[in-house]
């Protein structure tokens, strides 16, 4: 019986499980997702996540610490290549997480043993779960003193106050707009054209007129 046992031997000797574990975390740093089954997906979990806990810029504020963590993560993963963007790309993108740095997805069943196959990825590598959400600021408690106009009891007698006010005001508007409407303008009469005046005869001169009254004084004398 496995009782008390929480280590899964998954079928393997305890040197070939520590190769297969740190070549799959290799895999995983380099790729962000590998495809696995469930069982070595747990067993991976445990395995990788203490070391990007190392990986983290805040336990490598000094050289011994950096070097110290360093050290021991190479002892488990053995590539140099993977330590480098551990320490690097992904430190830095998961800085802020305080734990859970890896999803298990599960994909159903594999032909020809049936066995459990599941998706291991970085939580932090996956832009079709982080686009549609934004990181929420980080906000600090500040205790507030405590001032006598903000008490509890001016407070309720301010909202007493504003709740009178609130339907006298109400009643006022009410009663603004039954007032009767205006009464109605007459439309303005169309003034009808002036009449054209005629023009004015032209009138002769002067002179012609006394030349031919002195002819007709003339004409009579004779």
């Amino acid at each position: 019986m496995r009782h008390g046992k929480k280590v899964n031997h998954l079928g393997r000797k305890t040197a070939h499980r520590k190769a297969m574990l740190a070549n799959m975390a290799c895999s995983l740093i380099e790729h962000k997702r590998i495809n696995t089954t469930v069982a070595k997906a747990k067993a991976l979990k445990v395995f990788i996540e203490p070391l990007i806990t190392k990986s983290k810029a805040e336990n490598n504020q000094t050289v011994e610490k950096g070097t110290h963590n360093r050290r021991i993560v190479f002892k488990n993963l053995r590539d140099k290549h993977a330590i480098t963007e551990l320490f690097s790309n992904v430190s830095d993108k998961v800085g802020e997480r305080p734990g859970g740095y890896t999803r298990i997805i599960k994909l159903g069943n594999r032909l020809g043993d049936n066995a459990d196959m599941a998706m291991i990825e970085l939580v932090d590598f996956n832009e079709t779960y982080e686009a549609g959400t934004t990181k929420a600021k980080k906000s600090t408690r500040r205790s507030r003193s405590k001032k006598a106009g903000n008490s509890p009891i001016v407070e309720e007698a301010k909202a007493e106050k504003e709740s009178e006010a609130t339907p006298e005001a109400g009643k006022q508007s009410e009663s603004e707009i039954k007032q009767e409407p205006e009464a109605k303008q007459e439309p303005e009469t169309k003034q009808e054209p002036e009449a054209k005046q005629e023009p004015e005869a032209k009138q002769e001169p002067e002179a012609k007129a006394d030349e031919k009254s002195a002819e007709k004084g003339d004409e009579s004398e004779k």
